[in-house]
């Protein structure tokens, strides 16, 4: 029956990772856009310093995990090397941020984490930047 079958359909599995990665980097894009605001609306810079390199540096890093990281994510390109700093990002949050905070705050971000380990494992798919990459630089096998 086919509710039960857990082959891989391949144009399904890469449906589904271009689904979420749209679907997760349009939603972080929004985190990050906060994090632009706050970067550049001339006010003092109150951000959280979890790993205390500054509030300052902290937001800088924040914002371009978030934000850029994300938009690569969206088309899908470098996916397994740009959700490196979002994977750490997301850890920090869980397990430093909100911490002494209790599931109900970890809960977003360890989503946002799950996801991220599962495109640092699985990749971008078929329908993204890296595979156009892959398959130009691909060696040819046969003649």
């Amino acid at each position: 029956m086919w509710l039960f079958d857990t082959s891989k359909d391949k144009k399904l599995y890469h449906t589904g990772l271009f689904l979420i990665r749209v679907v997760v980097s349009c939603f972080m894009l929004t985190h990050g856009a906060k994090k632009y605001m706050m970067l550049f609306s001339g006010e003092p810079i109150q951000f959280a310093d979890p790993i205390g390199i500054g509030q300052a540096n902290s937001l800088v890093l924040a914002f371009v995990a978030e934000f850029v990281c994300s938009v690569f994510i969206l088309i899908g390109f470098a996916t397994r090397l740009v959700v490196l700093p979002l994977i750490a990002t997301m850890a920090i949050i869980v397990f430093v941020v909100h911490a002494p905070d209790g599931f109900e705050k970890q809960e977003l971000p360890g989503l946002y984490l799950a996801i991220y380990v599962l495109l640092l494992i699985t990749g971008s798919g078929k329908y993204s930047i890296d595979h156009l990459i892959y398959k130009k630089r691909r060696p040819k096998l046969y003649p």
